[in-house]
């Protein structure tokens, strides 16, 4: 089977597994998982049952968020492989009927990303510097869950989307806040 059975509703009644790529299966020893790991244990999830496993994010990232502060939407982060294990461990999971759904949280990006860089630089008021929420001080935003505060004086967070790329995955979880 090259890939799972089209079904707009095969998510109703689906066993999905959600995977954190760094902690599921250490292929190479270093003591982080990876996607050859995880190719490797697609044997197992298939015997439980599993017909759809719900990556968490895998992408390039400074990690100063658990991976949900994203620098690079098209760049596996490289402790977990290369863009060709991604791709293996999908053809694999397909081949067995497992769908590959990715978390893709486009309303986070990292400091480092190139579209935070570029609204940092632009003048107030600006539609590219609006893509991201700012505030000179720390009291207009109290509720909120500030993560880069000793890295940036101010407090970000993406409103917009861009292109995530695609890589073969099923579908996609693009959570809100």
């Amino acid at each position: 089977m090259q890939h799972p059975a089209v079904d707009p509703l095969w998510f109703k009644d689906a066993v999905i597994y959600e995977m954190h790529v760094k902690c599921f299966y250490d292929s190479n020893g270093d003591g982080i998982g990876d996607f050859k790991g995880a190719t490797l244990k697609l044997d197992y999830l298939e015997a439980l049952g599993v017909n759809a496993v719900w990556l968490l994010p895998f992408y390039d990232s400074p990690l100063q968020d658990d991976g949900y502060d994203i620098s690079n939407f098209r760049s596996i982060n490289p402790d977990y492989g290369a863009q060709r294990d991604f791709r293996h461990f999908v053809r694999n999971a397909h081949s067995r009927g497992i769908r590959v759904i990715i978390e893709l949280v486009l309303n986070h990006t990292s400091i480092q990303h190139p579209w935070f860089q570029r609204a940092r630089r632009a003048p107030k008021g600006s539609a590219i510097r609006d893509f991201y929420v700012w505030s000179d001080t720390s009291d207009r935003y109290r509720d909120a869950r500030i993560i880069f505060g000793r890295l940036l004086p101010r407090s970000s967070r993406a409103d917009r989307a861009g292109h995530p790329g695609r890589s073969g995955p099923d579908g996609a979880r693009c959570p809100r806040g």
